[in-house]
């Protein structure tokens, strides 16, 4: 009983904190019957979306209230014992409340957890190889291809930006853009310093080698979202090189993009046409300059996220993918998986799923 009874306690917590949620769902509804928001497109649709999360916190709130009342209301009547049948039936009340309270507070959690607005968008990501020289670019290959596995799996689109392949195989740098709903949401938790202990093919005593590619997710920028100067880019024109097909290479297709304040440089060669790369080089400098800007609003987070999306070094990881063994292990939450050969193949939702359940448990009563 006492392992329900710091359950309840923690739920009452968590009912007091939708408390907000619930004084600001009367103020939408009320704004939502003025007929100056009805007829302002934009206010109707942002006013609607907050009302649609505020609803979700209230009534999961709503369902863990119920449930603490009737646990209480059986536990009081089990404590007064008058009438057996009675008693009985409060009884098997109290453990069917006591049963599906922990999924209701797991559920109202969920709610509570600030929302990010970036977590529907499309997303950018980067793998970049790392410490390891030929091994790491191998790596930085199969992680490319994990992402791609994943993202068919879900039915999303992967659009290549850039690609720098490695001397002997593999890839120094692959940039891709995924569209799909919530495709941010699902994967940023991927940025970071991916490490791989394993045999490298060139390796002729059998020896454990341990390499790392870093992986950078970045929502992707609408134009409207930030804006660029012309006069801060020099852009240049140049033939590609590596595979592509005759187009790709004997013509000034590869665009590279250098935004002058910061010294940023984004290149494409990818495709074909030149008005094709540059679009996709301006996709990108969007999404890096809206990440810097995030970054330097919030200099601590900031600090945090570059040194593990940034460095390379092997010991600044974030996840471990050791093939001998079979095995997988997030250093962020503790969580090993033997499950390599999946995992690899894109089968990557255990790991999400436990990074943004690790996400809600930080939530916590004395949070704001």
């Amino acid at each position: 009983m006492s392992e329900l009874s710091d359950l309840t306690h923690k739920a009452r917590d968590f009912v007091a904190r939708a408390v907000a949620q619930r004084e600001r769902l009367a103020e939408v509804d009320a704004e939502l019957s003025r007929p100056e928001v009805c007829s302002n497109p934009n206010r109707l649709r942002d006013l609607g979306k907050e009302r649609v999360e505020l609803d979700s916190v209230v009534k999961r709130a709503d369902a863990v209230e119920q449930l603490l009342t009737t646990i209480r209301e059986s536990e009081e009547i089990v404590s007064a014992g008058e009438d057996p049948d009675l008693v009985e039936l409060a009884q098997a009340e109290l453990e069917e409340a006591g049963a599906a309270l922990p999924a209701a507070v797991d559920a109202l959690i969920l709610a509570l957890v600030p929302k990010d607005p970036n977590d529907e968008k499309n997303v950018v990501v980067e793998v970049r190889a790392g410490t390891g020289g030929d091994e790491a670019a191998l790596f930085a290959a199969d992680l490319y291809r994990m992402y791609s596995r994943y993202v068919e799996d879900r039915g999303w689109n992967l659009e290549v930006m850039n690609t720098q392949e490695g001397t002997v195989g593999g890839l120094k740098e692959v940039v891709f853009l995924i569209k799909g709903k919530g495709a941010y949401g699902r994967l940023k938790a991927e940025s970071g310093v991916h490490r791989v202990q394993r045999v490298p093919a060139t390796e002729s005593q059998g020896r454990i080698h341990t390499s790392a590619a870093t992986v950078a997710v970045l929502p992707e920028v609408e134009d409207v979202d930030i804006a660029i100067n012309l006069e801060d880019l020099r852009i240049d024109v140049y033939r590609s090189s590596g595979p592509g097909g005759q187009g790709v290479n004997t013509t000034d297709s590869a665009v590279r993009i250098t935004y002058l304040p910061t010294n940023l440089v984004v290149t494409c060669q990818d495709e074909r046409s030149q008005i094709k790369n540059r679009a996709k080089a301006m996709t990108v400098l969007r999404a890096r300059l809206v990440d810097q800007r995030r970054q330097a609003e919030d200099a601590k987070l900031s600090a945090d996220r570059r040194a593990q999306v940034m460095n390379s070094d092997r010991s600044n990881r974030i996840r471990t993918y050791n093939f001998p063994q079979g095995r997988v292990t997030d250093h962020r939450i503790n969580l090993t998986l033997y499950r390599l050969p999946e995992i690899l193949e894109g089968d990557l939702d255990e790991l999400i799923d436990a990074l943004a359940t690790a996400a809600q448990e930080a939530v916590g009563p004395s949070a704001n």
